[in-house]
């Protein structure tokens, strides 16, 4: 296996909360908690999982728009968690993120030429005017932009149409790495095809290798290489798609599969597995899936699983894989 493009070790993410008045005690959310992924270059690596299972705060931290409580985060071998502004400025040029919804990730008062712009003039300033003019346009061809949109503004566009242009803003410095958290999520079915073509045609064109944040495993099926599945912030089962689909090894990851809709022999005629998601405040003692689990015992809500590799290839944190 290749040197990884990016990589995390023992990640992990605690926000404050605010404190009641009558209590001496000082909340803490656990978001993220030990998590160790390996991207490799021009795989498309996607996370899933239910809300507040942490996979966005994980993708914000590698951005280094989230600072993490503990662990490591490297680019290229080379650690960028501790890294300053000014040191971590070049390489930003190589990082960018498509994010979730393209109506409020985009400025409403530049027009579609400065928003492009913008990254090249901060990110990379000594470049000429022309080659910027040059590079926005590039851009706009190979997401499929009209180029007379340079001068229009964001409220004259569709969600399609917004969500274009910011993957081209993504794509104009010319990156390695993209965050895409949840980039089809905010979009009409019939345009939701458009925009996964069209990040599948750019990474074959230009190397790219993508971290894909989704709750929709059905979408995964098609464009992930590798999976990791995410559970109250701590990474429950990572593995090849097919072998995801095809033998998944986490009762968390069959939840999720036995949850996709099918028109026959529908997945809402099953029983629903009982329990909710367990209080990021107040982590369970052992596994954090016990509490749902059907396969849950004493030592499962004792000890907490390490995602530990099998006899197939795929990392789970179960004590019951086997």
């Amino acid at each position: 296996m290749t040197q990884p493009i990016v990589e995390t070790r023992g990640l992990e993410m605690r926000f404050a909360l605010p404190t009641h008045f009558l209590s001496r005690e000082k909340p803490v959310l656990h978001a993220l908690n030990g998590v160790d992924v390996s991207i490799q270059p021009g795989e498309s690596f996607c996370v899933v999982g239910e809300s507040g299972c942490g996979k966005t705060t994980l993708g914000r931290a590698i951005m280094g728009l989230l600072a993490p409580s503990a662990g490591e985060i490297l680019f290229r071998d080379q650690r960028i968690d501790t890294m300053d502004e000014r040191m971590r400025k070049p390489i930003r040029a190589e990082m960018q993120m498509v994010f979730q919804n393209p109506y409020a990730s985009l400025n409403p008062r530049r027009n579609v030429f400065d928003t492009l712009a913008e990254p090249i003039r901060h990110l990379l300033p000594d470049t000429p005017a022309a080659e910027v003019r040059e590079q926005v346009e590039s851009v706009l061809a190979a997401t499929g932009c009209d180029p007379s949109w340079q001068r229009r503004l964001p409220h004259e566009f569709s969600g399609g149409q917004r969500q274009r242009i910011a993957i081209a803003r993504a794509l104009v410095t010319n990156p390695a790495f993209i965050v895409a958290d949840e980039p089809i999520s905010a979009l009409d079915v019939s345009i939701q095809a458009q925009i996964l073509n069209l990040l599948t045609d750019l990474q074959a064109d230009r190397g790219l290798t993508y971290l894909f944040i989704t709750h929709d495993l059905s979408v995964v099926e098609h464009f992930g290489s590798r999976v990791a599945v995410m559970y109250l912030g701590q990474v429950m089962e990572l593995a090849e798609t097919q072998a995801i689909f095809a033998q998944p090894k986490h009762p968390y990851t069959r939840l999720l599969l036995e949850a996709i809709p099918k028109l026959e022999g529908g997945s809402f005629d099953k029983p629903r597995t009982p329990g909710e998601l367990p209080d990021p405040v107040n982590l369970p003692v052992g596994c954090p899936f016990a509490p749902r689990c059907p396969l849950a015992d004493a030592r499962c809500r004792a000890e907490r699983p390490k995602l530990r590799t099998l006899a197939n290839g795929t990392q789970a944190a179960c004590h019951h894989t086997e």
